[in-house]
């Protein structure tokens, strides 16, 4: 399998998982606020402090992302693109966002395919510099007892989300089954979620998230060669029939040249690059 070389030492553990209180969510981003803040907005309604959230389409204007590239620093093994400021209003198809806390407030981690004046693109959503044109109805899963904090990394030199517990009077116990979690670079991204699933005793689960992939192998075959994409679970799923932990992934991505592709992967052969967040929603049979 595919590895890249990041600058500082490996952590021993290579990937992480806590247990959180989950809550559906269902609220209305309200135009005029950036995303962050309408996220924000809503994940406090809900009495949330971290978790998961899909859209499934949506107006913003403006709007800014970056993608995947090359870094020129030796400081990291991939960088960001310039930033793209498509010119009037976009359209969201679909995107996905870990969100969680930097710094003390609110922070997202969004991945999505939109639809610009010059075609359909995807990437990495700049929300605290995108803006909600029209009222955007978003689901997911929220947490009030846990969440994802940006902290320093050592491995990679970035800035990374890492899930952590927040105790909370009233709480459920330590064991329940809906995860936070994060996986180190070159882990296969499907054998690690195996691995977090056997190890908390889950039988059945959805999985949600966002990622990074050195390289992406699908099971018909096709590929993408570069070393940093940017990936958004379209669908996701673990079961353990026959005692034989499996995990299916079907995933959205864009390389580093812009170009997206979307599949079921192969296990067993797509690393991760630099991070990988992952909602674990165990499944009752």
């Amino acid at each position: 399998m595919r590895r890249i070389d990041h600058p500082g030492p490996a952590a021993a553990d290579r990937h992480a998982a806590v247990p959180g209180a989950a809550v559906p969510l269902r609220f209305v981003l309200t135009p005029g606020l950036t995303i962050d803040e309408a996220v924000a907005a809503g994940m406090r309604e809900a009495g949330c402090i971290g978790g998961f959230v899909e859209f499934r389409g949506g107006r913003c204007e403006p709007f800014r992302y970056v993608m995947p590239a090359a870094s020129s620093d030796p400081r990291y093994v991939a960088w960001y693109s310039d930033t793209f400021e498509p010119a009037g209003p976009v359209d969201v198809t679909r995107a996905c966002a870990i969100v969680g806390v930097r710094d003390g407030k609110t922070f997202l981690h969004c991945h999505g395919i939109w639809n610009t004046a010059e075609g359909q693109r995807m990437g990495h959503m700049l929300a605290p510099f995108s803006t909600v044109a029209e009222p955007i109805v978003v689901t997911g899963i929220g947490f009030r007892d846990a969440t994802f904090e940006a902290m320093p990394d050592p491995e990679t030199n970035f800035t990374l989300f890492e899930p952590v517990r927040h105790a909370r009077a009233g709480s459920p116990e330590a064991g329940v089954r809906v995860l936070l979690a994060k996986v180190r670079p070159n882990q296969d991204i499907s054998l690690a979620i195996e691995d977090i699933c056997f190890r908390q005793g889950i039988a059945r689960a959805n999985i949600y998230g966002i990622g990074s992939l050195n390289g992406v192998r699908f099971v018909d075959g096709t590929r993408v060669d570069s070393y940093a994409t940017e990936v958004l679970i379209h669908a996701g799923h673990y079961d353990n029939e026959n005692r034989q932990g499996r995990a299916r992934l079907t995933l959205d991505v864009v390389d580093m040249d812009g170009v997206i592709s979307s599949g079921e992967i192969v296990r067993g052969d797509n690393p991760v690059c630099v991070t990988f967040e992952l909602v674990i929603e165990t499944v009752e049979r």
